[in-house]
């Protein structure tokens, strides 16, 4: 019970997304193909295609991106465990997810430090000039 069904050699997308739980609901999984968040082997694809053994799929969610190998197909949603068996998350992936996160954990992709703006004491330099004015 605790392995990935071998007798199936391919399935829909949507229906592989929801079993491998990286989405809630397949109208869900659906959604996010059909909005761009899901590649196909590097290309933009519909929910109904059908995925093999050894493709890559790119997921993003949220600010995540990941880059995961297809190991085995199901079509079926079981428990957790079970869905993680189904797919194996690339090298690179894992690297560049843990290094988006600590760039967020430090807030340098969302607000970097820019050059032009002033800082907090040149700021109130700047507003006592013009008040002297």
């Amino acid at each position: 019970m605790g392995t990935p069904q071998s007798d199936l050699t391919s399935t829909r997308l949507d229906k592989w997304l929801w079993a491998a739980r990286f989405y809630k609901t397949r109208a869900i999984a659906k959604q996010m193909i059909d909005g761009g968040k899901v590649f196909y082997n590097g290309q933009r694809t519909k929910s109904g295609k059908a995925v093999v053994l050894g493709d890559i799929i790119k997921i993003r969610q949220g600010y995540e991106e990941k880059e995961v190998k297809i190991i085995a197909i199901a079509d079926r949603r079981r428990d957790a465990t079970f869905a993680q068996t189904l797919y194996a998350e690339t090298e690179q992936s894992i690297t560049s997810r843990e290094k988006n996160a600590l760039a967020r954990k430090q807030g340098i992709l969302l607000s970097p430090a820019s050059d032009t703006k002033p800082d907090k004491k040149q700021r109130r330099k700047i507003r006592e000039f013009k008040e002297r004015i």
